[in-house]
């Protein structure tokens, strides 16, 4: 017999009666709903007592038995937070000068935290507006000699790396290949403009989302002469009319208008007014051999395009295949590829030949590193300044741990008080921000051509999150100080004396800040003594009074001969590069003696004027002889002093070498003379011994060096300009003096300096703010203890001391740390790297030290001697 089941209420009736009814109403009502239920189940039938239950549930669904809403729980917390907000505004109000110190102290340091977050906005904008970027790889190269130097690592690859990955490696969805040798005059009709560009194959739009306005995308750079104009470029060439189809001049030859392209966009690392077709080149360069040799790394672009969820270390490892299969065709050599994801390539390595704007990831890395430390020391002052002056508020503490108050409400309480002080320096931080931003950008060149930092909504977010963050982090460890104390032991007395007075906590900070203070300032005393060292290095000739002037597509010949009539002209010459300025030519030289061995060397085609002009001391042999117009072939070569040096030939005596032929370039040339160790590269570079002169070739004229013998420079510039202007009208003339371009070739130990000293007087003036508030915090508390000691005969250099020595025993810690780091980090670790630097000196070991020794006892002073000529009368009148 199977055991009678007790009858059960429908299950979701009773969750719905639960759901609804009061929780004081809801067990009673249910104990009743529940015995009529049973009862019903036994009189009428189960089917007949669930419906009565249901009806039942529904109708009890009253608004006496419908549940209370619950108060929300936001609604206290947001009453609390207003209540820490007043008390925080009163406290500020209260303290007004400690308030101003903390409030001056953070915006100065917020205000370089908000150009390191615009900096970066900024640079991590760039490309993100291309679909496939995440999938876009760049193809970079690498070239060494067999021992000998690389070439450094370079951006640019060898026009067939591109051909052979696109017809050898398969799982690549496409690869575009880019020259940038694309530039000049436009011409259409009478209109001339000049324009900067690159050449492409007919993949970089399928790449690259660059918005094709007018054109076939797949077509339009596939046939030679092909161009695709951008927006701009457009308008200028043919105004209103339709450009499509319409040929323009360029190098003397008709190319067809097959494209207009909108601008590119702001932050996009490639840049250009029109695009070419890249089979332009297989006719213009037809007879360049070395157009087509594996190792000329030197002008081509390579983007890899990989499949959905390709492996990039896959693709890198077939690279490393082509390498090993190529080795052979570099001679006396090899040459590496690599790939570069396409969001590495603003921020990144510092590579060679980059196509377009780019910053070193190590520049971004010191940049923000500095800016780390001037936010700390900010952040230390007022962690300083709030746990020395906590003691004031012990008693508010205790009375609200009476009244109920946990530790978690004292820390959010203290924590809103430093995060309102943080967002009050955020104000005088963007003001800041608006006056030195254009400093910022125009410290650098290359800062103007990539960096915009305007402030937009995104920014002023990133700027609100920036402040309260930094309110967190400064007011976290005295609010967890001051919500940790005991509310008993405050009432008890326990706290008379200020916290921390034994122990070495804020001590630290203080000492870390003027350890940093001086390291800065003796850091940057040292790199500007190496930047004007090396503008005043000997590069081995003359270089003063040395105008070199761009000659782009004009005679050369007749420009010289109209120069020449001004008096201020004493002497000209042509070259094909200006050196010392960071230009450099290298090629292949191989040992007379043994043509087996062969050796990078560095070049610069010049004619039979540039050495007298420049004063090269000649050692032995003679001088280029005067070249004909019409002989187009290179038969001479003046080495240097290190060239013989390398191959071992006449090194002890250089007479030895003249008449000796050697192979530069594929080409057997004949030493004619021998001139004196010079410097090739950047005055901070010393591989650049190995030079020789090659004979100049009309094509490869680019400047012409213009001796100047007068005092009024400026003058004799605008009559160059005048005479320009009559040769070319459509350009303006490009012409710089050679001690300026050596100036300009150290911009970045200018920014340096400008940098260094800029975070210098930031870091100094944050940490004598955090000083002169300990001071005079100091001063207040122990203002009447002195005045006691006055009573009892102190004099006031006693009182001097009593007050100033714990400041100078940390400043002198602070100065015995900070001058032996400074001198070990420079002749250590930084100086080693940089080759011919000036040494360092004391002088620059102890600038910081006395810069920070100055502006410490002036606080110091300032304040120990109003408490040293206090009245005892007046101070304790009331003891």
């Amino acid at each position: 017999m199977k055991a009678r089941r007790d009858p059960r209420p429908p299950r979701w009736a009773q969750r719905l009666l639960n759901w609804y009814c009061r929780p004081e109403l809801a067990e009673d009502l249910e104990g009743d709903l529940n015995e009529m239920f049973s009862h019903n189940w036994r009189v009428l039938g189960p089917f007949r007592a669930k419906l009565i239950y249901w009806l039942d549930v529904i109708k009890f669904c009253r608004p006496y038995t419908i549940k209370r809403p619950e108060p929300s729980k936001l609604l206290p917390n947001m009453i609390m937070l207003s209540s820490y907000f007043k008390s925080a505004t009163r406290n500020i109000a209260r303290s007004k000068l400690f308030s101003a110190i903390n409030i001056i102290g953070l915006s100065v340091g917020m205000s370089v935290g908000l150009l390191l977050i615009a900096m970066l906005t900024d640079l991590l904008s760039y490309d993100r507006f291309h679909e496939k970027r995440d999938r876009i790889y760049r193809v970079t190269s690498q070239l060494q000699r067999n021992g000998d130097r690389s070439s450094g690592h370079m951006a640019t690859t060898s026009l067939l790396a591109g051909k052979e990955i696109k017809e050898s490696l398969t799982g690549v969805e496409d690869v575009a290949v880019i020259h940038r040798g694309f530039m000049g005059d436009i011409t259409y009709e009478e209109k001339v403009v000049p324009f900067g560009g690159l050449m492409a194959d007919d993949s970089f739009f399928n790449i690259f989302s660059f918005r094709l306005l007018e054109g076939n995308s797949r077509t339009a750079l596939r046939e030679p002469f092909s161009i695709v104009l951008t927006e701009t470029l457009a308008r200028k060439l043919f105004g209103g009319e339709n450009a499509m189809g319409k040929s323009v001049s360029i190098w003397g030859r008709d190319f067809s208008v097959t494209g207009i392209v909108q601008d590119p966009a702001r932050f996009s690392h490639m840049r250009f007014d029109a695009l070419g077709s890249l089979s332009t080149r297989t006719i213009t360069e037809k007879d360049n051999a070395y157009e087509t040799m594996w190792e000329n790394i030197w002008n081509a672009y390579a983007y890899v395009l990989l499949p959905p969820n390709a492996s990039a270390e896959s693709l890198q490892q077939r690279l490393d295949e082509i390498c090993q299969r190529k080795a052979n065709a570099v001679a006396s050599g090899y040459v590496q590829l690599s790939l570069q994801p396409m969001r590495e390539i603003v921020i990144g390595q510092n590579l060679g030949n980059q196509i377009g704007p780019y910053m070193g990831s190590t520049v971004v890395w010191v940049f923000s590193a500095m800016t780390l430390v001037v936010i700390l020391s900010a952040c230390f002052n007022y962690t300083n300044l709030s746990t020395a002056r906590s003691f004031r508020r012990l008693k508010e503490v205790g009375i609200r741990k009476t009244m109920g108050a946990v530790k978690r409400n004292l820390l959010v309480q203290f924590v809103t008080e430093s995060v309102v002080i943080a967002f009050l320096a955020l104000i005088f931080a963007v003001g800041i921000f608006v006056i030195i931003r254009p400093h910022f950008i125009s410290m650098e060149y290359s800062l103007q051509e990539m960096l915009v930092m305007d402030l937009s909504p995104k920014l002023i977010g990133l700027f609100i999150l920036f402040a309260l963050l930094v309110g967190i982090a400064a007011g976290f460890f005295p609010a967890l100080f001051l919500s940790r104390l005991n509310a008993v032991s405050l009432f008890k007395g326990g706290w008379t004396r200020p916290p921390f007075r034994k122990i070495t906590g804020r001590k630290i900070l203080v000492v870390f800040q003027f350890v940093i203070s001086i390291m800065f300032i003796s850091g940057t005393v040292v790199i500007y003594d190496q930047y004007k060292h090396f503008l005043s290095y000997d590069l081995g000739y003359n270089t003063e009074n040395i105008l070199n002037i761009r000659l782009g597509d004009n005679n050369a010949d007749a420009l010289r001969d109209e120069l020449a009539k001004l008096p201020e002209v004493a002497g000209q010459s042509q070259s094909q590069l200006v050196m010392s300025i960071g230009n450099y030519f290298s090629t292949i030289m191989k040992n007379p003696a043994d043509p087996s061995d062969s050796a990078q060397v560095y070049y610069n085609r010049v004619d039979e004027n540039f050495l007298v002009l420049h004063d090269f001391k000649l050692i032995a042999g003679r001088n280029f002889n005067p070249k004909s117009p019409h002989d187009t072939l290179e038969r001479e070569v003046i080495v240097s002093a290190g060239v013989l040096r390398r191959f071992n030939i006449g090194a002890d005596d250089p007479w030895k070498a003249i008449g000796m032929t050697v192979n530069v370039d594929h080409t057997d040339l004949q030493i004619v003379g021998v001139v004196e160790d010079f410097q090739y590269g950047q005055a901070n570079n010393s591989t650049t011994k190995e030079v020789v002169f090659r004979q100049l070739l009309p094509e490869y004229a680019r400047y012409l060096n213009v001796k100047l013998v007068t005092n009024d420079l400026r003058s004799t510039y605008e009559k160059v300009e005048q005479i320009w202007s009559t040769f070319d009208p459509n350009h303006p003339l490009q012409a710089k003096f050679l001690d300026d371009q050596l100036e300009e070739s150290f911009r970045g130990f200018s920014a340096s300096v400008k940098a260094g000293g800029f975070i210098a007087i930031l870091v100094v003036c944050i940490a004598s703010l955090g000083l002169l508030g300990m001071v005079i915090y100091t001063a207040e508390i122990r203002l009447r203890e002195m005045s006691i000691r006055k009573v009892f005969g102190a004099s006031e250099a006693r009182i001097l001391y009593q007050l100033a020595r714990g400041f100078i025993v940390l400043l002198g810690t602070a100065i015995a740390i900070a001058v032996p780091l400074t001198f070990l980090f420079f002749d250590r670790i930084l100086l080693p790297e940089v080759a011919n630097h000036a040494p360092l000196t004391w002088f620059e070991m102890v600038s910081g030290a006395g810069v920070v020794l100055t502006l410490a006892a002036t606080m110091i002073l300032s304040q120990t001697l109003k408490v040293a000529r206090s009245k005892p009368a007046e101070v304790l009148r009331t003891e």
